[in-house]
């Protein structure tokens, strides 16, 4: 008897189960197709409106195309050579003619390499001055320092004083560009510091 209780019991459980799934399935409807609604049917003709042809804006002078110079490109991607001058030999014939250098010519601004290196010689008197007045400048704010803050900032200073060294000794051997850069930088740590 309990056993049949049980069975009946599990019936009615599955047959519950069963209805309840068959109600919500078809009262939610198909998902799949949705139901719309018919448009009304037009019953008097409409006018189209058509709409106006849109306003032309003015014309501007377009300035004349500048001719720009080509774009540099890279012909190689390791570290540039460096070409050795080659000096012309003498043989015993033409020890007695007069010997001839061939002078190379430097190709136009516009097809030098980008980055490439200044000659660093005396060529620019302004440079060098420019360069000397700048080492002598920072020579003076380090001399005006306070003792007390050349304590506080020993390492600082230092740095400055061996750019400045450096630009110095750039200087006298001719390296008028590196000479500004190395004094620009000390210059650079010494306004940092003074804030």
């Amino acid at each position: 008897m309990q056993y049949e209780a049980k069975m009946r019991g599990m019936r009615i459980s599955i047959e519950f189960v069963g209805l309840t799934c068959a109600l919500t399935l078809g009262l939610s409807g198909c998902r799949h197709k949705p139901v719309v609604s018919p448009l009304p049917a037009v019953t008097q003709p409409v006018e189209l409106a058509t709409q106006p042809p849109p306003a032309k804006p003015p014309l501007i002078d377009e300035p004349a195309a500048e001719k720009l110079p080509p774009p540099p490109v890279a012909t190689s991607g390791g570290k540039p050579r460096r070409e050795r001058r080659r000096t012309p030999k003498t043989t015993a014939s033409t020890a007695g003619t007069p010997t001839v250098q061939i002078a190379t010519a430097e190709p136009p601004p516009e097809q030098t390499a980008i980055g490439a290196l200044s000659s660093g010689g005396d060529g620019n008197p302004r440079a060098q001055q420019e360069a000397a007045d700048l080492i002598a400048s920072i020579e003076k704010r380090l001399n005006a320092l306070p003792s007390q803050k050349i304590e506080e900032e020993k390492s600082q200073i230092n740095k400055i004083k061996n750019f400045q060294r450096q630009a110095q000794e750039a200087l006298t051997s001719g390296d008028t560009e590196g000479a500004k850069t190395l004094a620009t930088k000390a210059k650079l740590l010494l306004d940092d510091l003074e804030k």
